[in-house]
């Protein structure tokens, strides 16, 4: 398993209505509000096989409510 961040804008007045669904979903390890470009940013531990992008497009970006989506891979924890 490794980590990816994902930091998502929501239309303005859905951010807390975006982050219960994905509490709901049960897929994120950490899930923080945040200031700046990005309203949410999500902690997700994804299997080393798994296609990173159907993962996300399925699970995240059709979330309704969302506008944006960034998601950051990661190589190794320090």
């Amino acid at each position: 398993m490794k980590p990816i961040f994902v930091q998502l804008q929501c239309a303005p007045g859905k951010t807390y209505e975006v982050a219960d669904v994905i509490y709901q979903t049960e897929l994120v390890s950490e899930l923080y509000s945040t200031s700046g470009d990005y309203d949410l940013l999500l902690k997700v531990y994804v299997k080393d096989e798994q296609d990173i992008g159907k993962f996300i497009n399925d699970n995240i970006a059709n979330i309704p409510g969302i506008v944006r989506s960034l998601t950051t891979l990661t190589f190794r924890a320090f």
